[in-house]
Parts: structure tokens; C-alpha cells; sequence
């Protein structure tokens, strides 16, 4: 009779509340096509036009604003007659928020740089959250990447902005920005505000993700302001799976008005134990902000949005990618590299399985028949119970279940309970007698399994061919370590898989 298998899971790596905050399915009722079809031939026109005209201004007072500096000026905030031009260039901000069908409502206020250096906003969600940049105390400066400064027309506003440059190819850039952020943060309100999303991509505003900490490094007092787009119809959100920039863009266009709310909250100023520790820091800010937003925190960051795409290129699901990677990295030290090589592998066994793995492609990928032990290591890998093994499940599945098996002293246990006489190698026979006796595994499988493992072709499966086997799939060791439990009626599960 086949024993119940009651395994504790650790709480601190169950599912998020949000499971995929990267994905925004837009719905579109007959009544907003028929708007559409309207607006696109009579307004949105209108409204693109009065755009890129308001552009055009924003952009030629931009160029004469930064014309002729010297070498020495462009290392220092803009002042004199360069900075006075800054007024107008916010105002034409605030008419291209209008002429794009925005509706702004500010709360709070806005702070200087003297109170807070920088800015902490989120949830980012769309390119359209750069409106807040016009309504701040001045204008705050961004942080972005070197190539968009040369991209015509919004290279110079960007460039207006006074941004800190990160250069993507250089390898002392994460440093070199953190260095600019705190130069700027400590300047005694002579930079102006730098405006930072921690959150580094796009979320459907359904939570909060991890917060980088580069803009908490300088421990300085910074302002939290949360955006909030209160619309029925959603055409602002802009996330990896999702409607492109450019319909985004023409959606709202085609709205008759797109309501947006800026709230300002108070200075958060850091403790000493926050100064000390950036991602402490961060991660209380991002809980005020949270808490302010009425949304959960989860552990999701750009590195899932990096293995959705791989995901998408395995044409498996893009959700297949997602891990909450930040909490992986934390609880169990998981790098990016090695869940990028292990989605390979969990690709190899899941392809034919619509991207989960099933009971029948755990057995063929490992070359074993169902059995009590195989299905009870299954188990243990699917925590949810839901009778599949998701890419989250595997990797943790791999952590916790498969790799603490995988030592020497395990491996050298397993290969001398196929090596009759400890002769130093298995034979065909040897590995067919015990695979048939403990799987009922039939002759022919176990022939093609034999062949697998010797890479040699001699005939016999030396210890160095059987641990290079059993590291490539590290499943087969708890599979074996439970048959052997259950022969011979030794229930107690070992402390490193009892709590999982």
C-alpha cells in the first residue's frame, strides 16, 4: 500500500500573491472599438500633431539651453540663463501631458533637493510615467542609458535633464553610477533631484517588485511619490507581455480623457542601520510606498523578465520563466547563469508538456518506470499539488531535494549497490537485475539506459562515468535513496528533505 507522503514546505518560498506581474491582457468591449475607430480618424490626429509640435518647441529650447557649454560647464548643474529656460520648458511638459488626454491630479508635495536628493517612484508600469518629472519642484534629473542621449530630438531633452549616463558596456558602470548618484545626493541642493525607479522594468502596478538599491547607497533623505492610473480601460500599462508602445500610444490618444494620479508622500529619511545597509533601505521605503498603494510586495526583478524571454525563445510559455528570482537568489544562493542553464534544462523535459513537467515526462526524462519511490520524489518536487512541476518548482526542487543528495560519499553508496563484488564497475546484467528488481524496469530500457551512461562503449560503467551521469541528472539519486527507504520500511524522511 502506497504510504502518504506530508511534506512541510518552508512559507518563505511559497508562491508570491502575485504570481506574473508582467503581463497586462487588454480587454476591449464594443464600445471602446467603436471609440477607437472615431477618435482615430477625428481627435487622436489632432492630438498626435499638437505632439510633435510641442516637441519641436520643448526640443529647440532644450538645444539652445545646452548650445556652446565648455568641457567645464557640462561637469556642473545648469545655472544663469541656461537654467531660467526651464520654466518654459516644463510648462510646454504639462501641454503635452493634456494633449495626449491626460487628467493629472497631484497630492502631497513635492520636496527640494535640499529636503530630498532624490526621488523614489513607483509602480512603474509605463513609458508614460515620465510625466512626473513635470510636476516635481524643478526638474529632476533621470538616469539613463549613453546611447539615448544621441537619439534625435529626445537625446537633447533627455540630455536637458542633466541625466546620470550609464554606460551598458562599460563594466565599471553599476559602480560608476552609484559614485555620480552620491556625488549628486551629497551636493547640498546645487544638483537637482535625481528621479529614480527602483523597480528597473515594467509591472502591471499589481504589487511592488524588488527594489534596486543603487539609489539608496547614497543614505540620504528621499521623497517616495506612487503613480496610480484609476481607469477602467487600461491603455497606459506597458509590460512584457502585453500591447506595444506604439498601440499604447494611440489607444490613449484615442480616450476621451486618461485620468493619472501623482501622489507625493513624506520624506523618508534613513535610519543609521539604513545608511549602513542600501537594501534594507530600500526594501522599508518600498514597504511604506506599498502600504500607501494598498498592493503586496513580491520578489520578482528584471532577472525574471530575462528568463521570460528565454522562455518565449524555448517557445515555452513566457510565464515557464518566471521564479521570483531575488527570493531564489537570497534563500538559496541562485545565480542568474545557473537558472538560465537550468531553464535550458527544464525546456529538454517540459517541451512536449505544454511547459509544465508531467508524471509521465518526469519517468521518460529520467528512463524509469512509474513507481511508488519515483512518484513520491515527484511529489516532493510539485509543492503546489497541482500534478505537474513548474520551472519554480524544478529549480527549487533541485536545491533542496536532489542536490544535498548529490555528495560523494551518496554517490560512491549508490554505484556499490550496483557493483556486485566491488570489482570498481557495472556490468549490463548487474544494472539490469537491480533496475528490473526495484523498478520492474524491462531488459530493453535498461539496456538503453546502459548505453547512455557509458560514454566509453566498453561495455561497463566505470564510478567516474556514473557520478558525471547522476550530476547531469541529480533527480536519480533521491529516487533511489526512497526505494530504498521503502524496502526496507524506513519511513523517516532525512532533516534536509522533511522540511522543504
Amino acid at each position: 500500500m502506497k504510504r502518504p507522503v506530508v511534506v512541510p514546505r518552508q512559507e518563505s518560498l511559497m508562491y508570491p500573491i502575485v504570481k506574473n506581474p508582467f503581463v497586462h491582457n487588454l480587454q476591449f468591449s464594443t464600445l471602446d472599438m467603436i471609440r477607437i475607430a472615431l477618435m482615430s480618424v477625428t481627435i487622436a490626429p489632432v492630438r498626435l500633431v499638437s505632439l510633435a509640435l510641442l516637441f519641436g518647441l520643448a526640443w529647440l529650447l532644450a538645444a539652445i539651453s545646452l548650445a556652446y557649454r565648455t568641457p567645464e560647464e557640462k561637469e556642473k548643474p545648469l545655472a544663469g540663463w541656461r537654467k531660467s529656460l526651464m520654466a518654459p520648458v516644463i510648462m510646454l511638459g504639462r501641454a503635452v501631458c493634456f494633449c495626449t488626454s491626460f487628467q493629472i491630479k497631484v497630492k502631497g508635495r513635492p520636496t527640494t533637493a535640499e529636503e530630498a536628493p532624490v526621488l523614489i517612484v513607483g509602480p512603474h508600469s509605463s513609458f508614460f510615467d515620465g510625466l512626473v518629472l513635470f510636476y516635481c519642484s524643478t526638474l529632476p534629473s533621470c538616469v539613463s542609458r549613453l546611447e539615448n542621449s544621441s537619439i534625435l530630438i529626445v537625446g537633447s531633452l533627455i540630455e536637458y535633464t542633466q541625466p546620470v549616463l550609464v554606460k551598458r558596456e562599460d563594466p565599471n558602470s553599476r559602480t560608476n553610477t552609484i559614485k555620480e548618484i552620491h556625488k549628486r545626493a551629497h551636493s547640498g541642493g546645487k544638483w537637482p533631484q535625481i528621479i529614480i525607479f527602483p523597480e528597473g522594468t515594467c509591472t502591471n502596478r499589481s504589487c511592488l517588485i524588488n527594489f534596486k538599491s543603487g539609489a539608496f547607497y547614497p543614505g540620504t533623505p528621499v521623497q517616495p511619490v506612487i503613480i496610480r492610473y484609476p481607469n477602467q480601460f487600461d491603455t497606459v500599462t506597458w509590460t512584457w507581455e502585453g500591447p506595444g508602445a506604439f498601440a499604447l500610444l494611440w489607444y490613449t490618444l484615442c480616450q476621451f480623457y486618461t485620468s493619472v494620479e501623482i501622489e507625493f508622500l513624506p520624506v523618508y529619511t534613513p535610519s543609521e542601520e539604513e545608511k549602513k545597509n542600501a537594501a534594507l533601505f530600500a526594501s522599508n521605503v518600498r514597504a511604506k510606498m506599498a502600504e500607501a498603494l494598498g498592493v503586496p510586495v513580491t520578489d520578482h526583478s528584471y532577472d525574471d523578465c530575462r528568463l521570460m524571454q528565454k522562455a518565449a525563445k524555448l517557445k515555452l510559455p513566457k510565464s515557464a520563466g518566471l521564479v521570483e528570482f531575488m527570493k531564489l537568489n537570497k534563500k538559496l544562493g541562485l545565480k542568474f547563469d545557473h537558472a538560465n542553464d537550468l531553464l535550458d534544462k527544464y525546456y529538454a523535459i517540459a517541451k512536449n508538456s505544454g511547459g509544465n513537467i508531467t508524471y509521465d515526462e518526469f519517468a521518460k526524462y529520467l528512463r524509469l518506470p512509474k513507481s511508488e519511490a519515483l512518484e513520491e520524489v515527484f511529489n516532493l518536487y510539485d509543492r503546489n499539488g497541482s500534478g505537474t512541476i513548474d520551472f519554480r518548482e524544478y529549480v527549487i526542487g533541485l536545491s533542496l531535494i536532489s542536490s544535498p543528495e548529490n555528495t560523494e560519499e551518496t554517490i560512491k553508496f549508490a554505484f556499490q549497490l550496483f557493483d556486485e563484488g566491488n570489482k570498481g564497475y557495472i556490468t549490463k546484467e548487474e544494472l539490469s537485475t537491480i533496475l528490473h528488481g526495484a523498478f520492474n524496469m524491462d531488459g530493453l530500457d535498461a539496456e538503453v539506459l546502459f548505453d547512455e551512461v557509458d560514454v566509453n562503449e566498453d561495455g561497463k560503467i566505470c564510478f567516474d562515468e556514473f557520478k558525471s551521469y547522476v550530476d547531469e541528472k541529480p533527480e536519480y539519486l533521491p529516487v533511489i535513496k526512497e526505494h530504498m527507504k521503502i524496502k526496507t520500511n524506513h519511513y523517516d524522511f532525512e532533516d534536509n528533505i522533511g522540511s522543504i
